[in-house]
């Protein structure tokens, strides 16, 4: 089963500084129209590429656009023997829509 997580709890946790690494697992061409701040960009496509890159002793916090592709990114991580992974359900699309800060890469 994928753990998700919604916005408001994922502002929480970044308020209070907790441990954890959020990934923007989007296109380059996404990630230039605005990314979570303090996310980590790693395309979809290279996750298997780079996996020594996801610590396993944290939670580590997928996003994309909506969520879809970060939730079947969730299930690869957990399949490769990640435990402490999270969907952000809703995607950027519903971290923008509660207002939170959305970081301008390039701008």
């Amino acid at each position: 089963m994928i753990k998700e997580i919604d916005s408001e709890s994922l502002h929480d946790r970044l308020d209070r500084g907790d441990d954890l690494m959020l990934v923007d697992i989007r296109t380059p061409g996404e990630v230039a129209q605005g990314k979570i701040p303090g996310s980590m960009e790693l395309p979809m496509h290279l996750i298997p590429l780079r996996l020594s890159e996801l610590p396993k002793d944290k939670d580590v916090i997928l996003y994309c656009r909506s969520g879809a592709r970060s939730y079947q990114a969730c299930a690869y991580l957990i399949q490769q023997g990640h435990a402490r992974v999270l969907n952000l359900r809703g995607g950027i699309i519903a971290w923008a829509r509660h207002g939170y800060q959305i970081d301008w890469p390039g701008a």
